[in-house]
């Protein structure tokens, strides 16, 4: 018997993963803490802006930033009311190459951005693909960034100038990069509630318009699906792999994101056959992932 066509075992995955349990161990947690979506778009961007690494590590920096803001009445409280002194309870925080410092200029370039256009949502607003539309909302950010450092006395000239860490909280489509997170976050704020995990806040975008947020298992998982061939985490993967899923489902391509993300965040994919683990995997008979390796003995010389 042929087997069946590759959404049937895509939908089969969506269906097995629980994404209210699932996101305790996903930054989407920290979007779920907040009813009003001033506060939840605020807080979608600064979590997915850490969600890169390892879950486990980046998730207790999280916890402590948000307990900061939460002291402070809030993301979009904290943001409207910032002052550099209000960054004392995270200043000294780090997470690889992002340090609180870079967190604090981000805020007051967002209390300047949201004076002028009230919500994260309106930056994302008008005509054209997603990659123009973001490329713009990113341009805003660092030039509000940019305005918050100069009026600080920092000696900036251009965006380029501002700091590594924040450069990278706000990664700019320009560079080719799949911009992972920042679809991650687009996916958070626009597809619908159904699932437990996103929250369908804003109206400016449809889930048609959105791109796979593509990071290592997604792209590893999409490679032995045969929904791509492209060996790199870049914008043209992005679109690649979401063009083969919108053949599932043109209104909501990016639907089995979650489901294939936490194939690896969650252990259930090795990235290679596993005979103890893959035979209860919705996708394993599709899979093409390959044996595993062997490991290497070194003669000790």
């Amino acid at each position: 018997m042929p087997p069946s066509p590759l959404h049937v075992y895509l939908d089969a995955l969506v269906a097995h993963t629980d994404g209210a349990t699932r996101r305790l161990r996903d930054p989407v947690r920290f979007v779920h803490r907040y009813a009003d979506p001033r506060d939840a778009e605020i807080a979608g961007l600064l979590a997915a802006g850490f969600a890169y690494g390892r879950v486990d590590l980046f998730l207790p920096v999280l916890e402590r930033l948000f307990d900061a803001l939460d002291a402070g009445g809030g993301p979009r409280a904290f943001v409207d009311g910032f002052t550099p002194e209000h960054a004392a309870p995270f200043l000294d925080l780090v997470y690889r190459w992002t340090r609180g410092d870079d967190v604090a200029l981000l805020l007051a370039g967002l209390r300047v951005v949201l004076a002028e256009h009230g919500t994260l949502e309106a930056l994302f607003a008008g005509a054209g693909p997603v990659r123009d539309r973001l490329q713009r909302a990113v341009d805003t950010l660092r030039a509000g960034c940019l305005t918050a450092a100069q009026a600080q006395g920092r000696g900036l000239a251009s965006p380029d100038d501002l700091p590594r860490g924040l450069r990278y909280l706000l990664a700019s489509p320009a560079t080719g990069s799949a911009c992972k997170r920042w679809h991650l976050f687009l996916r958070w704020m626009v597809r619908p509630p159904g699932d437990g995990v996103d929250l369908g806040l804003w109206t400016v975008m449809a889930p048609a318009e959105l791109l796979v947020p593509v990071d290592v298992h997604v792209g590893r998982v999409a490679r032995f699906l045969g929904l791509t061939q492209r060996p790199d985490a870049s914008w043209r993967t992005a679109e690649e792999v979401t063009a083969s899923l919108r053949a599932f489902d043109a209104a909501d391509p990016v639907r089995y994101d979650f489901a294939l993300a936490h194939l690896g965040i969650s252990g259930a994919c090795r990235g290679h056959r596993d005979a103890g683990i893959c035979p209860a995997c919705p996708l394993d008979p599709v899979c093409r992932a390959p044996a595993k390796r062997p490991t290497s003995r070194r003669s000790g010389r």
